[in-house]
């Protein structure tokens, strides 16, 4: 199956399930991943991907290899691990209630911006270099805002650019912002951004793709099954690239909600 349209392959793998179909093999980024996570989250069906695409951030976590054979062979005799996926209601973009799935990183902030600004930019250099260019673009233009965040029974207040509500490690093309999430535990990794400078942007950055970021006093890592945030003015939300809406946006965990092919144990 070949999708022909934004949103299509959600249908197509549902349909699909309906059908029968007891594994299901994507060729494709992390936006097609996504589609095909919102067909199939709890249908017990297995899930193979072959990474393309400009961020494949999803199939990094998993060390599922962009080499078309490694990746081949994983599909058809890997392991097939349990893994949570994420339910996200919020706001779409005509005002209207939603609710949605993703599979590797839900976030409301700049997050979104940039994963727009990347994807209407060429991606002739890659997804690495689209995704971290397009940081730079929009962050200094951003206007830093007051954001409400609740994870669990911890509440924050202040004044952020982002929340990343992280069930995979990888996001941007290579950034591991969340180095220690497991896509199993039950648990989002949360971080949040605060009042970031310039000159924190340009040190901390570079350090991301080694996920040597953290600690550092302008961010916070927390980590809960439910997720809120909400802003004064709505803020957009990105779902593994992907934006669909605004806040406000509730994150919930789905545990165990999707049975993925990977590299088999040794």
């Amino acid at each position: 199956m070949i999708s022909d349209a934004p949103g299509a392959l959600a249908g197509m793998a549902a349909e699909a399930v309906r059908g029968g179909a007891v594994k299901l093999v994507i060729v494709g980024g992390d936006g097609s991943v996504n589609e095909v996570v919102n067909g199939i989250v709890g249908t017990g069906v297995e899930l193979a991907i072959i990474p393309r695409g400009t961020g494949w951030d999803f199939a990094r976590t998993f060390g599922i290899p962009r080499d078309l054979d490694g990746a081949i062979d994983i599909a058809l005799e890997g392991d097939v691990r349990e893994i949570d996926a994420g339910a996200v209601t919020y706001r779409t973009w005509a005002g209207e209630d939603a609710r949605a799935h993703f599979a590797n990183v839900g976030s409301a902030g700049i997050s979104g911006a940039i994963a727009q600004r990347a994807n209407d930019s060429s991606k002739a250099l890659g997804g690495k270099v689209s995704y971290y260019w397009a940081t730079l673009a929009v962050f200094f233009g951003w206007q830093i805002g007051e954001l409400h965040v609740s994870v669990g029974d911890e509440k924050r207040s202040g004044r952020m650019i982002d929340a990343m509500i992280c069930n995979g490690r990888f996001v941007g093309g290579g950034m591991m912002m969340c180095p220690d999430a497991e896509p199993d535990d039950g648990l989002f990794d949360v971080l949040l951004i605060g009042d970031v400078t310039k000159r924190d942007l340009a040190f901390v950055l570079p350090k991301t793709y080694k996920g040597k970021h953290l600690p550092h006093p302008r961010l916070e890592l927390l980590r809960g099954s439910t997720v809120t945030v909400d802003a004064p003015d709505p803020l957009p939300i990105e779902l593994d690239g992907e934006q669909p809406g605004t806040t406000p946006a509730r994150f919930e965990i789905v545990p165990r909600g999707l049975r993925l092919r990977v590299p088999m144990h040794r």
